[in-house]
């Protein structure tokens, strides 16, 4: 069993954390907010004052928080993780992040002898919890062979898309995706209400007919109920796509759709919703609204 320091306790760590715990390790545990580290002493963990105090000693260190910024502090700020890591540390970046970043952080990691693996994850908190995440993984094949063991105890399944950046990239090209199809589907269902048709009807046929995918599936029943309970936060989805949309820029690609997207989530939170789910946006689009 491994001395694990594990940043970042939101509602995606906090299931990733309990996890690893419950499989035999010992964990030392880091949350800007430490109220939701102190509910990890019950479980054994150690609970840290700062990412440096987490991560001396482990084995391995895990991050998983808000953003770039958040993530260049755990590793690399005054109290960082990395100033605490012992050389041939392996270090893992869950967080979704700009590939430029994660790039930078693996020469640190590299500067001090440690080995990063850039793995965020797709699922929400349910499978966080479940211990069924899905790994998008960049880097090294060797590293990638050393986190195996730790990332089959967090998730169901691992999938290697290259060098590091990669794993960063496929997320936020993921994200994308799956949310302007999320925006699709509630434009859908407001045009439906609108036009008066029974809800749960066109529900049943969109998720059995072809736009049936999982997300629809998932989806549908909290435009349903109008239940905004965040699995994945609004102000998150919108903080990828701006993401997605600085990599389009350096690539050059064109990414209308995209950008019209989060133009709607912008609206969204300019209305304070940015902490509800991102299925909220039906309710700015409702004929109500």
């Amino acid at each position: 069993m491994a001395q694990i320091a594990f940043c970042g306790l939101g509602l995606m760590g906090s299931g990733m954390a309990r996890n690893l715990i419950q499989h035999g390790h010992t964990l030392a545990v880091y949350n800007r907010t430490r109220g939701r580290a102190e509910l990890f002493r019950e479980f054994g963990a150690v609970i840290a004052e700062t990412p440096f105090a987490a991560a001396q000693n482990a084995d391995v260190i895990i991050s998983m928080v808000a953003d770039d910024h958040a993530s260049r502090r755990v590793w690399l700020g005054d109290e960082g993780a990395l100033k605490a890591a012992r050389p041939g540390t392996l270090c893992i970046e869950s967080s979704t992040l700009t590939p430029r970043w994660i790039r930078e952080l693996a020469e640190q990691c590299a500067a001090r002898q440690c080995d990063l693996l850039d793995a965020p994850v797709t699922g929400s908190k349910v499978q966080a919890a479940n211990g069924e995440l899905v790994f998008l993984v960049g880097g090294n094949v060797a590293v990638l062979e050393r986190a195996r063991p730790y990332l089959q105890q967090m998730g169901r399944a691992i999938h290697h898309f290259g060098p590091t950046g990669s794993g960063a990239m496929m997320k936020l090209i993921n994200n994308m995706v799956a949310g302007v199809q999320l925006q699709a589907l509630a434009e859908g269902m407001a045009l439906a209400e609108q036009s008066g048709l029974d809800l749960n009807h066109v529900a049943q046929f969109l998720m059995e007919g072809p736009p049936g995918s999982p997300l629809v599936k998932r989806k549908m029943p909290q435009l349903l109920a109008h239940d905004y309970a965040p699995h994945f936060a609004l102000r998150w989805m919108h903080k990828d796509f701006s993401y997605g949309l600085e990599e389009a820029v350096r690539t050059n690609v064109p990414m209308p759709t995209v950008a019209a997207a989060r133009e709607v989530m912008r609206m969204c939170m300019a209305r304070g919703w940015g902490d509800q789910d991102n299925a909220v946006i039906y309710e700015l689009l409702r004929p109500q609204a």
